[in-house]
């Protein structure tokens, strides 16, 4: 977990509960009020899930139906809920292990009436055949092919990392399937990957509306970028995509910048540096 949220309890409704950590689990604030369920060493939700979320939920016109792709513990989904509190969803994740924790997260936090879990290969286009179509599609594509980068040390996080099961080309082609005429696929990828993500996007049939690097620390080199994308038949053929300017998460000085502060507050959490623990 980022460690701009770890320490943090946001004043609101207390979640219904009815379900507890068991040996090896913690159970965390994500937004808002809502809390989540992650494994102490498997995978954890990251900055790049909470853009992902705020990201797609900032730029789809109108959201009744949502989908998230490769959905792991169901971070994206759930910070996309509480922002969208009149949408529902549905979640595709392979990792049983993953979406155990997601059916006790949703439990908890009185979510199971709005969204549906489905357990199976994202690329099985026969899992959300009778589900959509979207209206926001969402995902937080694995970043490296098989053998290029170190797996993670639990089994559980292996695929969000190393792309087991579908590549970002195969998540843009779930995407363009499932999606509503004039909804929004938002996804997030390495920079340095960008023609990649592009290419993946322009094969399945979609065109990017608008994209935005990500900076950790003013001065450095973005690392992640935010795609937001359409079918490309909604398009008109000479639309160009935006390409905003980047998003600094914190300044040289260590302090959280002012943009990123607002975007904080927009899903649930104080602007500034958060006491510790």
């Amino acid at each position: 977990m980022d460690d701009f949220y770890r320490g943090w309890r946001r004043p609101g409704p207390v979640p219904p509960g009815g379900v507890e950590p068991e040996e090896g689990e913690t159970l965390d604030y994500i937004c808002g009020h809502f809390r989540i369920f992650q494994y102490a060493k498997g995978h954890r939700y990251s900055t790049d899930d909470v853009l992902t979320a705020w990201y797609g939920t900032a730029h789809a016109p109108r959201v009744d139906r949502a989908a998230d792709l490769g959905s792991g513990i169901g971070s994206v989904a759930l910070i996309s809920a509480w922002r969208l509190p009149g949408a529902a969803f549905c979640t595709v994740e392979a990792q049983e292990i993953s979406i155990r924790l997601a059916r006790k997260t949703m439990q908890y936090n009185g979510l199971e009436s709005r969204v549906t879990l489905l357990h199976g290969d994202l690329r099985d286009e026969t899992i959300l055949a009778n589900k959509a179509p979207f209206d926001l599609v969402t995902g937080s594509p694995p970043y490296f092919p098989p053998g290029t980068a170190m797996e993670a040390g639990h089994k559980q996080a292996i695929p969000a990392r190393i792309e087991v099961r579908g590549t970002v080309a195969d998540y843009s082609k779930t995407a363009a399937r499932i999606l509503a005429p004039g909804g929004v696929f938002a996804f997030v990828f390495p920079t340095n990957q960008m023609e990649r993500a592009l290419q993946g996007v322009k094969e399945a049939g979609l065109k990017l509306v608008r994209r935005r690097d990500v900076v950790f620390k003013e001065g450095e080199t973005p690392l992640i970028t935010l795609f937001s994308c359409s079918l490309a038949e909604d398009l008109p053929a000479t639309y160009e995509a935006l390409v905003e300017r980047p998003l600094t998460i914190r300044r040289g000085d260590g302090g959280v910048d002012a943009e990123y502060s607002a975007v904080r507050l927009s899903f649930g959490f104080p602007p500034g540096n958060v006491p510790a623990s």
